[in-house]
């Protein structure tokens, strides 16, 4: 098989069993299964979860020398396939690793595929840690061993409305876009409810297909009733194709807010200047006054990650490896690789690490007063934290110049 079929890493894969395979007692091995998307439309954010799981798995293994639970040491290994962006290919990808025994599962990327693997998982008995849904769907159905590192969808905007208020002049007016996925419209409708709360009037609040490939209607509208703030809870690739057809099409906006796509490289490679004044979230920085057993600190993760791996930081990576050390460090508490005892002390987790606080909520998501996100704006060329203030390397930028005065 090649990369994009199986990807291991770590020690060296055996035969799997049918009971749910916790370690292998003969190699002194835990092993982690899932999917990512290697390939497809989520490839983009999706490599770079990739990587995160990676840089935890090899600083485990190389730089620990394995983690100790119970009296015993044992070495990290992943077997994580290529689901291609197809939440159906995932699936059948995750039924079979459940059926080959895997107990502890890593979530892909996209809400639209971590809906059915989660359920896959969980009526399994198994457990997933994962840092790619966030729609409120995963966690508002009653699981007991799903975990999320970001908040639920409609609880991610409460930082956002505090920039907002904050700006010089303060916002008064916002648009809200977004696709009709499951994370999408969750973490719309949190931002018009938060907006709304605040006193903030939405003036449009837009669904577009799953799958679009023209928003030029969509911009007409917004030309004729022009927001203070344009929120776009959409992700990496329409996010492009609606700041590449605001450009051509003139629609200007003092703020565009898009909540995934200006983190990846591809946006910026894209958009180039034009991504100067854009907003969007993250959820982890290297500059953060982070530390803790796993790493060290924010910088110290941020240098080793560079050390051994070429594809550019983002938050995503982080919060791909926090998942590996909420699983390590649940067991080292528990004192057991038994599932219902990780389980328990994932859900009791209540610790700090490079990436931050770690703690769940009843449900399973972030706790989102803990682990919700932090603004960045585009300025010169460079993603740079504007909210909250004693966070931030900059200033907000607001209003933003016209596109003609980017390029």
């Amino acid at each position: 098989m090649d990369r994009r079929t199986l990807l291991k890493t770590g020690a060296a894969a055996g035969a799997l069993l049918a009971a749910p395979r916790l370690a292998r007692a003969e190699a002194k091995t835990i092993t982690f299964g899932g999917s990512v998307p290697m390939t497809g439309k989520a490839a983009e954010t999706g490599l770079n979860v990739l990587r995160g799981y990676e840089t935890a798995v090899k600083f485990v293994n190389e730089e620990m020398g394995g983690v100790e639970i119970g009296g015993e040491t044992y070495a990290l290994e992943l077997q994580l396939f290529d689901d291609a962006s197809d939440p159906t290919r995932a699936a059948t990808l995750i039924q079979r690793q459940v059926d080959e025994g895997i107990g502890f599962f890593l979530g892909s990327f996209g809400s639209a595929i971590v809906l059915p693997t989660c359920s896959i998982t969980e009526a399994a008995g198994r457990i997933m840690v994962q840092a790619g849904g966030g729609s409120d769907l995963i966690f508002t159905q009653g699981r007991r061993r799903v975990f999320g590192v970001f908040p639920r969808a409609s609880r991610q905007f409460v930082s956002s409305v505090n920039m907002f208020e904050a700006l010089e002049p303060p916002v008064k007016t916002v648009s809200i876009i977004h696709t009709n996925d499951p994370f999408s419209q969750f973490q719309a409708d949190g931002a018009r409810q938060s907006c709304a709360a605040a006193g903030i009037e939405v003036l449009d609040f837009i669904a577009l297909p799953a799958e679009v490939s023209d928003v030029s209607n969509v911009l007409s509208t917004i030309r004729a009733n022009t927001p203070d703030v344009l929120i776009c809870t959409t992700h990496d690739q329409t996010s492009i194709l609606i700041a590449r057809q605001m450009i051509s099409s003139r629609t200007n906006v003092p703020m565009l807010y898009q909540t995934l796509g200006p983190q990846t490289e591809a946006y910026r490679k894209t958009l180039g200047g034009y991504a100067d004044g854009v907003v969007t979230q993250t959820y982890w920085d290297e500059e953060a006054p982070f530390s803790g057993d796993w790493f060290g600190s924010a910088g110290d993760f941020a240098a080793y990650y560079r050390a051994h791996f070429d594809r550019e930081l983002a938050y995503h990576m982080a919060s791909g490896a926090v998942c590996i050390v909420s699983y390590l460090q649940a067991a080292r508490n528990a004192g057991s690789l038994e599932l219902d005892a990780v389980r328990d002390a994932l859900a009791a987790l209540d610790f700090r690490c490079f990436y931050g606080p770690v703690r769940f909520t009843e449900d399973g998501d972030g706790d989102a007063a803990l682990m919700g996100p932090k603004l960045m704006q585009h300025q010169d060329g460079e993603l740079k934290i504007v909210s909250p203030p004693e966070s931030a390397a900059a200033e907000p930028i607001h209003p933003a110049p016209p596109w003609r005065e980017r390029a």
